[in-house]
């Protein structure tokens, strides 16, 4: 009853279920509903692009912690909706929300980071930051491109699109999604890998006593988030999906 569809987060297949179904074991009989959690998984998901604004290898630390605990409340808010049969609506509407804040959160927070906010290692740039929300407005508009395939499908009195529909029509297009999907760089903008990516590049800082990789992973993300984003809405327009 715990399992979920086949596009489980690698994390959560490689370990994070584990962890989680342990902890809805204790949740079943508990006074907190399903959608309780999905909030506190936002909140935490909030909060973790939030800990990029303190400085040193503390933010960095902290950031990838509370990703992971968002990732968790994540896996438990749905274990336990199934286990007591009380999915609904409401709570896949949260949960989408609930993704679109916490990595526009991350990433931003990581473009605050960049900037040096509080002038740790000299003055403020604010390129930066306007980098890092290009990145979270791709991670956004990403999201919303493929959650809009249903809304436009269902306007028009369709089902919701098939996993199959997504192949594009072209081959050449269909050849370099599929190397794209093999490469998998576009992960690097969802929340848990970027909070690594963020943490790895906060560790580098620390040895080297700037913010030159975290600068570095900043910009990185940006472009992935940009090319992604139109990538992505090529690769919908050009398939099956919307007809």
């Amino acid at each position: 009853m715990l399992q979920r569809r086949s596009d489980e987060h690698w994390a959560g297949r490689l370990y994070m279920r584990k962890i989680s179904s342990r902890i809805t074991r204790h949740l079943v009989d508990a006074p907190v509903s399903p959608n309780q959690l999905t909030w506190l998984m936002m909140l935490t998901g909030i909060l973790g692009g939030a800990a990029l604004l303190l400085p040193g290898l503390t933010g960095a630390i902290l950031a990838a912690l509370l990703i992971q605990a968002y990732l968790c409340l994540d896996c438990v808010d749905g274990e336990l909706a199934r286990w007591r049969k009380q999915t609904s609506t409401t709570g896949v509407y949260l949960d989408r929300v609930g993704h679109y804040m916490s990595e526009a959160a991350l990433l931003t927070g990581a473009g605050l980071r960049a900037a040096d906010l509080f002038k740790q290692v000299g003055a403020v740039n604010w390129m930066w930051a306007f980098l890092g929300t290009l990145a979270a407005l791709g991670a956004i508009m990403i999201k919303a491109e493929t959650d809009l395939v249903d809304v436009a499908r269902i306007r028009r009195g369709l089902t919701a699109v098939k996993d199959s529909a997504a192949v594009p029509r072209a081959s050449g297009v269909a050849t370099a999604r599929k190397l794209a999907a093999g490469l998998k760089f576009h992960r690097l903008i969802g929340g848990v890998e970027a909070s690594l990516v963020l943490l790895a590049a906060g560790i580098a800082d620390f040895a080297h006593g700037d913010l030159f990789f975290t600068r570095l992973a900043v910009a990185v993300l940006a472009g992935i988030a940009m090319l992604q984003t139109v990538l992505h809405l090529v690769s919908i327009v050009l398939s099956s999906r919307l007809r």
